[in-house]
C-alpha cells in the first residue's frame, strides 16, 4: 500500500508539471481521480505491457477525457509509454493529446472527451464481452458533473436492463464541475439512490483511500446479474493546497510560481 501511495504522489506531481508544461490543460479533475486509477490498474485491472493488444483482457473508458494527464500518468508508471513522454502533453504531433486518443496512445483503450459518452462505449464493450463469451470486465470512469448528461441515463438504463455484470462505473465524486458546485450547476443527489432506482448495485467509498476502491472493486466482480457503479468521494486538485476544493483550477494550468508551491506540498521533486 505504501507503495501505491508513492505511485500516486508521483503521477499528481507529473500531472501538475504536465500542465504547467503544456500551459493548458485539467488539473482539478486530473488529481481527484489519480488514486481510482492507481486502484485500477495496480490491483484490479488485468492488463500489462504485454496483453494490450489482446482482446481477452480487461478495458478502461476514461469517459471524463478532459482528466487524460492522470491517464497518461498512469499509463506511464505502468510502462506502456516512457515517463519522459509526459512533458509532449498537448504537443503537436504528440501521442499524448488533451483528450486521449486509442488510435495514437498505447494503452488507451477508448478516444473520449465529449462528456457523456464514455458509459455507452462500456455498455457496447460489455456486451460484446457477453456475446463473445469473453469473462473480462470493462471499468468507467466518469465525473460527478458528467452525470448532468441524460446520455449517462440512457446507458445506466440499458446497462441495468441487459444485466451487464461485468461493468463497472466509477464516478469521481468531487462536488465541482466547470462551473462551480454540482448542487449549484445542476443537482444530481442522491447519486447513489438513483442509480439504485435504475437496478444497479452500488457502494460508496473514499476515493483515495486505494485499499478502499480496490475492495469495492473486487466486491463488485462478485455481484450477478446487475451492474455495479462505485461513488468515490474526492477532493478536486487532491494534493495541492492551492488547486483544493476550487472549482477555478478545473481547467487551468500553473504558472512557474504555483508549479513550484504544488511540487512543495506533493514532496518536492
Amino acid at each position: 500500500m505504501e507503495d501505491l501511495k508513492l505511485v500516486a504522489n508521483n503521477m499528481r506531481k507529473n500531472i501538475v508539471k504536465m500542465v504547467h508544461n503544456a500551459k493548458a490543460g485539467h488539473p482539478g479533475g486530473s488529481l481527484s481521480c489519480t488514486d481510482i486509477l492507481v486502484a485500477l490498474y495496480f490491483n484490479v485491472m488485468n492488463i500489462d505491457k504485454n496483453n494490450l493488444n489482446d482482446t481477452r483482457r480487461d478495458k478502461l473508458v476514461m469517459s471524463k477525457g478532459h482528466a487524460s494527464p492522470a491517464l497518461y500518468a498512469v499509463l506511464a508508471e505502468k510502462g506502456f509509454i516512457p515517463e519522459e513522454e509526459l512533458m509532449t502533453f498537448r504537443l503537436i504531433n504528440s501521442r499524448l493529446q488533451g483528450h486521449p486518443s486509442r488510435k495514437n496512445c498505447p494503452g488507451v483503450d477508448m478516444s473520449t472527451g465529449s462528456l457523456g459518452q464514455g458509459l455507452s462505449v462500456g455498455v457496447g464493450m460489455s456486451i460484446a464481452n457477453k456475446l463473445d463469451n469473453n469473462e473480462f470486465r470493462t471499468y468507467v470512469i466518469c465525473g460527478d458533473g458528467e452525470c448532468d448528461e441524460g446520455q449517462i441515463w440512457e446507458a445506466a438504463m440499458a446497462a441495468a436492463h441487459y444485466k451487464l455484470d461485468n461493468l463497472l462505473l466509477v464516478i469521481d465524486h468531487n462536488g465541482l464541475q466547470i462551473d462551480g458546485r454540482n448542487e449549484d450547476v445542476m443537482n444530481t443527489a442522491p447519486l447513489g439512490e438513483k442509480f439504485a432506482s435504475f437496478g444497479w448495485n452500488v457502494f460508496g467509498v473514499d476515493g483515495h483511500d486505494i485499499d478502499a476502491v480496490t475492495e469495492a472493486c473486487k466486491a463488485a466482480e462478485q455481484i450477478k446479474g446487475k451492474p455495479t457503479v462505485i461513488i468515490a468521494e474526492t477532493i478536486k486538485g487532491k494534493g495541492v493546497s492551492f488547486m483544493e476544493n476550487q472549482a477555478g483550477w478545473h481547467g487551468k494550468a500553473p504558472n512557474d510560481e504555483e508549479l513550484a508551491q504544488a511540487l512543495k506540498d506533493l514532496g518536492g521533486e
